[in-house]
């Protein structure tokens, strides 16, 4: 059930009797923004550290003891066209402490200390904490170099987004931005978020519907205006592949592909978009694990996956730097089979049963409901039934997943080549 807080705050309740614990997350969301991401990726980093009544994290963790050993974190992320700044919170079923004690009410105030008095004096964040979290985060994303599969992916990312700034940013910011940001300018970004973004609070568990509604009724947001930034980013399509070439230390070679794919979350062929990428790379019976890895040995790793809140199919694989054209045409091939239709009944069934029981176990997360929740809010023609989703992955056909391969093209490639002897 959902519950108007304000204009644009939203309560949802989720009851259930599956967990022992009671799960919260509080969601702000804004557009996607390139200097707005770094400044929400470090807001996240000192709010999630101390508060105004909790200067330290020694004081943050006494508190947490106190919720019967809580678990709290703030973090970023994004998904197409917007930017989520998220706290979660996780805590213990009222009906197991001592009569009396209302864990959950607890965990509102503890909230709301976090939320709503961050340790901000006189218009700015204490500046010991902002410059070590400021530090702590440069130094977290300047190790991502060092990480070479996820550096590879950054830079696929950085070719295929190249008409959008906000795109290629990551949703943890960029080094640049961040280094300018003081005290003061962070402060003022805070009250802006706090009295702009559209808020979403999400919270399942075993509770009492209109119980939780009481608990946030005057939780302290204020009304705002919704903004019209849609969800999905739909990238133009390029008839000119974006190529970059790096030779770095490294003793595996990364090529890394990009495709262009204009279906989205649950539009028509979004069934069949899962089944293709299951089918491409996704699984292990999948064609560029079996043809690429295994048959031919091209590849340490070969591996797709899907953004389809940004039209992106991407292509991971670590070769030998002598084998990049040998690899390239063969994931080719492997692309030009599905879009024939070269697909056995028994690797499409395999790939349906392997699907369907990621989907099954999703259910039983806590962390994937309350996920799976919020895209229901912000996408309402995915709220449909277990049934209902079980059916439409059996429903798809080989003929559906041609026509979503004819529709993968190919967009940029990035190759992270090791330095020779």
């Amino acid at each position: 059930m959902t519950f108007e807080l304000n204009k644009n705050v939203n309560l949802h309740v989720i009851p259930t009797n599956k967990y022992k614990t009671v799960r919260i997350l509080v969601r702000f969301a804004a557009p996607l923004n390139k200097d707005t991401s770094s400044k929400r990726s470090l807001l996240a980093s000192l709010m999630e550290t101390n508060s105004l009544n909790y200067p330290d994290q020694v004081a943050l963790s006494k508190k947490l003891s106190e919720l019967y050993g809580a678990g709290f974190g703030i973090g970023v992320s994004r998904n197409g066209n917007e930017h989520y700044f998220t706290l979660a919170l996780n805590i213990i079923n009222d009906d197991l402490v001592p009569s009396g004690t209302s864990v959950l009410e607890a965990a509102v105030d503890f909230l709301k200390e976090i939320i709503f008095s961050p340790n901000i004096i006189h218009g700015s964040f204490e500046q010991e904490t902002f410059n070590r979290e400021q530090e702590n985060l440069i130094e977290y994303i300047e190790s991502i170099f060092d990480d070479k599969q996820t550096y590879a992916s950054l830079s696929l990312q950085n070719l295929f987004f190249s008409q959008s700034s906000s795109q290629r940013t990551p949703s943890f910011g960029d080094v640049e931005t961040i280094k300018k940001e003081t005290a003061a300018t962070l402060a003022s970004y805070y009250k802006e978020m706090i009295d702009n973004d559209r808020v979403d609070i999400l919270v399942i568990g075993n509770v009492a519907e209109g119980y939780v509604n009481r608990c946030f009724k005057d939780f302290g947001f204020s009304d705002r205006d919704a903004f019209s930034v849609p969800l999905f980013y739909q990238p133009p399509f390029q008839n000119v592949i974006q190529q970059k070439t790096e030779i770095l230390p490294v003793v595996q070679s990364k090529l890394n592909i990009a495709y262009h794919c204009d279906i989205y979350y649950y539009d028509d062929l979004y069934f069949a978009l899962m089944i293709f990428n299951g089918l491409f790379g996704g699984f292990p019976h999948s064609k560029l694990f079996l043809n690429v890895r295994e048959k031919h040995s091209l590849a340490y790793y070969a591996s797709s996956a899907l953004e389809p809140f940004r039209g992106l199919v991407a292509v991971q694989t670590g070769i030998d730097g002598n084998n990049r054209e040998k690899v390239l045409r063969l994931i080719n091939d492997q692309l030009k089979e599905l879009v024939a239709g070269k697909i056995s009944d028994e690797s499409l069934e395999q790939t349906k049963v392997m699907l369907k029981n990621q989907y099954l176990l999703g259910l039983d997360s806590q962390r994937g409901l309350l996920e799976q929740a919020y895209l229901k809010i912000k996408v309402p023609v995915a709220d449909i039934t277990q049934e209902e989703w079980l059916r439409r992955i059996d429903a798809v056909t080989i003929n559906d997943i041609q026509a979503v391969a004819k529709r993968v093209r190919l967009q940029a490639v990035y190759f992270m080549e090791g330095e020779r002897n």
